[in-house]
């Protein structure tokens, strides 16, 4: 193969590659952006819970209007199709993650069957509890979730 048509090759190669590193690039980058962190505020723990929900709700309205848009179709049509869909799809044994007071208790519950069992002392799960409440692990009265604290 000639010189020429080497060089065709890998420019039009080089091209591809760049097209597809765009492409997928593009939309994480416009993702990333759309879930910035949210900065830490005063607020109590139910009020935070309520603005994940809040935007959570506004999140999921915007891709059905979207996705409507694209496919021609009424948002409301795709908005109920996309819940039918959650529903179908939620485990049986997992109805719904539950209120704090709710997860709080289940914590609660879990250590005492820690203690009772001998895995841990009293002092040590009222420990895990105090650190709880003051926000310093996830979970109830926590910020922190998957990944560790207010989500790093």
């Amino acid at each position: 193969m000639s010189r020429t048509m080497r060089k065709k090759h890998l420019l039009a190669g080089l091209a591809a590659a760049g097209v597809l590193g765009v492409g997928l690039a593009a939309p994480t980058v416009a993702f990333a952006a759309d879930g910035a962190t949210p900065t830490p505020s005063a607020s109590t723990g139910a009020t935070e819970g309520g603005d994940r929900e809040r935007q959570r709700t506004d999140r999921q309205a915007e891709f059905a209007e979207k996705l409507a848009a694209e496919l021609g179709v009424d948002t409301d049509k795709v908005t109920a199709a996309l819940e039918k869909l959650r529903e179908e799809h939620k485990p049986a044994d997992r109805p719904g993650k539950g209120d704090s007071a709710d997860r709080q208790a289940a914590m609660k519950e879990r250590l005492a069957q820690a203690v009772e069992d001998g895995k841990l002392t009293q002092e040590q799960a009222d420990a895990v509890t105090a650190a709880a409440e003051a926000g310093v692990l996830p979970g109830p009265g926590g910020r922190g979730g998957h990944g560790g604290p207010a989500g790093r």
